[in-house]
Formats: structure tokens, C-alpha cells, sequence
């Protein structure tokens, strides 16, 4: 397993229990590189959305919690937020929450000479990802996806 899995891994274990407390769910943690700067962002949610004080409450105890078990050899930068409105889906989990939903879908390479699609998101499984567009059903397969969020201007 790679070290930006391991951390992604060690740190959604360490925010469950905070997030469980503050009353959020954890959308998704990410370990990346930017530049010369590694940052461990951790995004939150919950129905009615996340505020500015759900973030640092989070942010506050998740930075205490990742200095006691201090297994990131890298400095980084610590980061708490929301997924935003145009979240991308990135799990299972994300698709399954936004099935019926408007999407942007773009792929690596054009497909019908386009790579860049909007409709209802009406089913995936495992090797694909099925959207409504223009009252048909376009189906994708997943490897030939490059990012798929929600569109909130649709």
C-alpha cells in the first residue's frame, strides 16, 4: 500500500470518532503533494451542510489527535472543510448518495468527438457509470472517466 494510502487510511480512523462527536460525516480524506507542500485535507458533511465552526471544531481535535499519533514523517498542512456544491464523486458511496442527481461527467478522451457531459445520474456498478442526457441513457466505463462531481448550475 502506498504511504498516501496508509495516511488517508490512518487518518479517517482517527476522525471517525470526532466527526461521530461533532455531529458530521466524513466525506473524504486526501493526502496530496501541491507543489513543494504535502496537504491532508479532510472533508466533512452533514444534511443541513457544514459551517466555518463545524470545520475548526473538527480541524482543532483531528490536529491534536494526528500530533499524539504523529505518523505522517512529511510537514503538511492540515485542511477542514466542506466537499463544496460541485463535490466530486469519488466513492461508491458519493455516487450511491447522488444517484438522481445532476452531474458533470468528463473523460480522458473524447468520446463521439466530446469529453465533456451533463445529465441525470441514473446508475454504476463496478466497470461502469450510467447518466441521463437528452432523454437517453449514456453509459461510461469507469477507467474512461476522469472526474465525475455534481453540477450545481445545471
Amino acid at each position: 500500500m502506498a504511504k498516501k494510502d496508509i495516511y488517508e487510511e490512518k487518518c479517517e480512523a482517527l476522525l471517525a470518532p470526532i466527526a461521530e462527536k461533532n455531529h458530521v460525516e466524513i466525506y473524504d480524506v486526501e493526502y496530496v503533494k501541491e507543489g513543494s507542500d504535502f496537504y491532508l485535507r479532510a472533508y466533512i458533511d452533514k444534511p443541513e451542510g457544514v459551517n466555518i465552526n463545524d470545520c475548526e471544531a473538527v480541524s482543532r481535535e483531528l490536529s491534536d489527535a494526528l500530533d499524539v499519533e504523529d505518523f505522517i514523517e512529511d510537514a503538511y498542512i492540515l485542511e477542514v472543510s466542506s466537499p463544496g456544491l460541485g463535490r466530486v464523486l469519488k466513492k461508491d458511496k458519493h455516487l450511491a448518495k447522488s444517484i438522481g442527481e445532476a452531474v458533470e461527467l468528463k473523460t480522458y478522451k473524447p468520446i463521439d468527438k466530446c469529453k465533456e457531459f451533463a445529465g441525470t445520474l441514473k446508475a454504476f456498478d463496478s466497470e461502469t457509470i450510467t447518466i441521463e442526457c437528452d432523454e437517453k441513457e449514456l453509459e461510461f466505463k469507469r477507467a474512461d472517466v476522469a472526474v465525475i462531481r455534481l453540477a450545481f448550475d445545471f
